[in-house]
C-alpha cells in the first residue's frame, strides 16, 4: 500500500493574519511525499529528507487523519522531500500537508480529482451520464483535511487555507480562512523572482496583534484582489506586512520599478516579485542585480496553474 504525490509551494498576495481573508498563488516548486501504509499498525512514523531531525508531527497527523476518514485507520511511514525551503514564507508546511494527504489517498487506491466540485479548476460533473469522471476524493476536500492537520499540529495561526488552496489547486486562490472557503481562483502567467535571506521565520511565531493593526490595509488588498488586480494587491500587502512583522521594505522598493508586483511572502522572510506576461515594463533580470547583492538565495521560477497531483507526474 504505497502512494506518491506532490504539491506546490506558493507566494503571497494577501496575508490572512489581519482579517482571516487570504490569497496566494502556486509556484513551480514542489514538495513530494511517499506513504507506505501498514494495516497491522495505527502508528505513523515520518521523515523529512532535508531535515532529518525536524518536526514530523504535521505529516504524521496528515496520514492519520486521511486513513481515519478514507481508510481503516492504517499506520505506516511517510517521507517528504522538497524544493521548497523550510520556514521561508513559501508555504512549505502547506505543500507537505497536501502532498502527504494525496499520497495517502494514492496508497489507499482512491481516485483524486476535481470532478463534481464547481469551485475547483477544470471541474467536471461526477455523473457518468454527463461524461464527467467520478472521483473518490476532491482535491479541495484533501486540502481541508491537511489544513485541519496543520491546526492540530500547531504549525499555523490562521489555518492557512489560502496557502493550502494555492498549493493544491494552482493559480491565484482568494479564500475565507475562517470558513475554509474558496472565494475565487484565477490562472496567472507570471515569471517569479524570489529572494530568501539566510534567517528563517515560523508562521506560528508571528505577532498576530501587530498584524491586526494593519487590517485596514488588508481590507484594501482584499478589494484589489477581488477585482483581479493581484499584482497591485500584493505590493500593498508587502509594504503593510513587512512593517507589521519588522522586515526591511528596501527589497520591495527596489523591485517596484522593475516588477509587476512584489510582496513579503507569508510571514517572511522571503520576498517574491512577479512579472506579468502582459506587463511590458517588468524586468526581473534587472531586479536580480540589486537583490543578488543581498545575502541569501535568489530563485527564478514561474507560476503554475495545475496544482498538486498523485503519482510520479502530473
Amino acid at each position: 500500500m504505497e502512494g506518491r504525490a506532490a504539491a506546490l509551494g506558493a507566494g503571497t498576495v494577501l496575508n490572512a493574519l489581519a482579517t482571516g481573508t487570504g490569497a496566494a498563488f502556486g509556484l513551480d516548486v514542489e514538495t513530494r511525499a511517499t506513504v507506505d501504509l501498514d494495516p497491522g499498525t495505527d502508528a505513523v512514523e515520518g521523515t523529512i529528507a532535508e531535515d532529518p531531525d525536524g518536526d514530523t508531527a504535521l505529516i504524521e497527523r496528515c496520514v492519520a487523519l486521511a486513513t481515519e476518514r478514507w481508510g481503516d485507520g492504517e499506520g505506516g511511514t511517510v517521507r517528504t522531500d522538497s524544493d521548497v525551503p523550510l520556514a521561508a514564507g513559501l508555504k512549505s508546511s502547506s505543500a507537505a500537508a497536501n502532498a502527504t494527504v494525496l499520497a495517502t489517498c494514492d496508497a489507499l487506491g482512491l481516485t483524486v480529482g476535481d470532478a463534481g466540485d464547481p469551485a475547483a479548476p477544470d471541474s467536471a460533473a461526477s455523473d457518468p451520464e454527463t461524461g464527467g469522471t467520478a472521483v473518490d476524493v476532491t482535491r479541495l476536500d484533501a486540502c481541508r483535511l491537511g489544513v485541519r492537520a496543520a491546526r492540530e499540529a500547531g504549525v499555523t495561526v490562521t489555518g492557512a487555507f489560502d496557502d493550502a488552496a494555492a498549493s493544491m489547486l494552482g493559480g491565484v486562490c482568494l479564500t475565507d480562512n475562517g470558513e475554509d472557503r474558496l472565494r475565487a481562483r484565477d490562472p496567472v502567467d507570471w515569471d517569479v523572482l524570489v529572494w530568501t535571506p539566510p534567517e528563517r521565520a515560523y508562521s506560528a511565531d508571528a505577532d498576530v496583534e501587530r498584524c491586526a493593526a494593519v487590517a485596514p490595509m488588508a481590507d484594501l488588498v482584499d478589494d484589489l484582489a477581488a477585482d483581479g488586480r493581484y499584482t497591485e494587491a500584493m505590493t500593498v500587502n508587502g509594504l503593510a506586512f513587512s512593517a507589521a512583522l519588522g522586515f526591511d521594505t528596501d527589497p520591495a522598493v527596489e523591485a517596484m520599478p522593475r516588477a509587476s508586483g512584489v510582496s513579503l511572502s507569508g510571514t517572511g522572510p522571503s520576498v517574491v516579485a512577479v512579472a506579468d506576461a502582459a506587463d511590458p515594463d517588468a524586468d526581473l533580470d534587472a531586479l536580480a542585480e540589486p537583490w543578488g547583492d543581498r545575502p541569501g538565495t535568489l530563485r527564478r521560477t514561474t507560476t503554475r496553474n495545475d496544482g498538486a497531483y498523485t503519482g510520479d507526474s502530473p
